[in-house]
């Protein structure tokens, strides 16, 4: 192996278990797949601005006792297995932590011309003088993860950064498995070593980032998937990673990506205090407002989801709280009277007492619609005598099917509307008041009056009287329709 033997350069040695790239050729057609292979790994690395983020790397043949951290080395001889061995008993010499980064899985599998049909493409890393493994299961594309709360600042910075890859790099799901030995008396199991800290998850809580330290905390390693950006991994690692890990490398170099706190300015030392508060506060707020959002978009999916895409009691449910969100006392006539026997909801504001029917239709909604609520305001009377309905609403989730932004603007033509004792309002268009909390006209829409465009008010109690504008009554005896 070369050796190195000047003296500190400000550049952190790094161990990567391939052969420097810069200068090796592309294999030309007639090359066998043993040379293609070692290329195509020592190119994954040959973009990396290595002086600029503060390190040096030191390739297979080269000594890497002094290396302070080590990217996928290897465990096969004549393949970096000695380099490996070196990096780790230089480690221990020094009684520091072996830091090292190793990818999941592979990226390009899918362009392997032969295919398992055991199940999808998985990955492994085995540990080094350690018992068990990390194994992997790639993810199918589309695989939503998520950053897990409470991380240290090191692990938080991995975490944000790979999750700024491409929407279509693949994920591994990982887990620890046991080693098996297989011997003359038979198979022996030995359970897994270490504890496997959790970066990011996909949507069932496996990871899919994650970092593992031996028990005795002499081997830490984190796990990344393949198809990385590794200038930013090789930041990270100078910038965050060797400073919570293995801040005496940082030192032993004199790098200018870190100064021993005890050395430091005044200035220097209030500087950094300050900003080390701006990065506490940060991820303080941070988490207060991503708790608000979550509680927030908890309270409203039911409702966007219930108006916009909805049918049946999910949509008549969204339709209730809307309407008591705008004050009206809601009574759910299902419950109340029987399935079928009437409308949906009976609303009451300003003394006006309100019959609607919800309905939802895939497509363009059919006028059958319409004669059901007729049905229902013609038996009312047989149902409440003591309480006449003094209008009524016909609301329609129409064409559900489709985004909301492709659907026609109302639901019937203007011509069938007009000529009703009550108006047919879009679910659409009701989400958008309650959004807005546009009261006014969200109750002038239900109760069928005139609404000057632009006026806002508070939601009244239920039930409780504000002055009336404008109002089109219902009146079950008019053949005329509405007075």
């Amino acid at each position: 192996m070369a050796a190195h033997t000047t003296g500190p350069n400000g550049l952190i040695p790094i161990h990567i278990a391939v052969h420097d790239p810069a200068p090796m050729e592309e294999p030309g057609p007639q090359a066998n797949d043993y040379v293609r292979d070692l290329f195509a790994a020592s190119a994954k690395y040959a973009g990396i601005s290595w002086t600029r983020y503060g390190a040096e790397p030191r390739w297979l043949g080269m000594d890497t006792s002094t290396c302070a951290a080590a990217i996928n080395p290897s465990h096969f001889s004549s393949r970096g297995a000695d380099e490996f061995d070196r990096f780790l008993s230089g480690a221990a010499s020094r009684g520091e932590p072996a830091l090292i980064i190793a990818t999941m899985g592979t990226a390009d599998e899918d362009d392997d011309r032969v295919r398992s049909v055991f199940g999808r493409p998985g990955g492994r890393v085995d540990f080094r003088n350690f018992t068990g493994a990390i194994v992997g299961e790639r993810l199918l594309a589309g695989a939503e993860v998520s950053l897990v709360p409470g991380l240290d600042a090191a692990d938080r910075d991995l975490g944000l950064r790979l999750l700024n890859r491409p929407a279509d790099a693949p994920w591994w799901a990982m887990s620890v498995q046991a080693s098996a030995l297989v011997g003359q008396r038979g198979t022996t199991v030995r359970e897994p070593e270490g504890e496997l800290v959790p970066i990011l998850v996909d949507s069932l809580g496996e990871p899919v980032v994650a970092r593992w330290t031996s028990g005795d905390g002499q081997q830490i390693w984190y796990v990344i998937p393949d198809a990385v950006d590794w200038n930013q991994v090789v930041d990270w690692l100078v910038q965050r990673a060797l400073p919570e890990h293995v801040p005496a490398a940082l030192r032993r170099v004199r790098s200018c990506h870190h100064v021993d706190p005890a050395l430091e300015t005044p200035a220097e030392t209030q500087a950094r205090s300050a900003l080390e508060e701006l990065e506490r506060r940060y991820l303080e707020d941070k988490a207060r407002l991503e708790d608000e959002l979550e509680r927030a978009r908890q309270e409203a999916e039911p409702v966007r989801s219930g108006l916009l895409y909805g049918s049946g009691s999910e949509l008549e449910d969204a339709v209730a709280v809307v309407l008591r969100a705008a004050g009206f006392a809601v009574t759910d006539l299902d419950e109340e009277l029987g399935d079928t026997l009437s409308a949906d909801l009976l609303a009451v504001l300003n003394g006006s007492t309100c019959l609607v029917e919800v309905k939802a239709a895939a497509g363009a909604a059919g006028e059958k619609l319409i004669s059901q609520l007729q049905r229902h305001l013609e038996k009312w009377p047989q149902l409440r005598p003591g309480q006449p309905v003094t209008c009524a609403a016909l609301i329609v989730n129409h064409q559900h099917r489709l985004e909301p932004a492709e659907r026609s603007a109302e639901v019937y033509q203007r011509r069938v509307v007009d000529a009703l004792p009550f108006p047919v309002i879009a679910s659409g268009d009701l989400f958008r008041w309650w959004r807005t909390q546009d009261w006014a006209a969200l109750q002038a829409a239900v109760l069928g009056q005139a609404h000057v465009a632009g006026e806002r008010e508070e939601p009244p109690a239920e039930g409780r009287e504000t002055p009336a504008v404008g109002r089109r009554r219902w009146r079950p005896w008019s053949k005329g329709g509405p007075a």
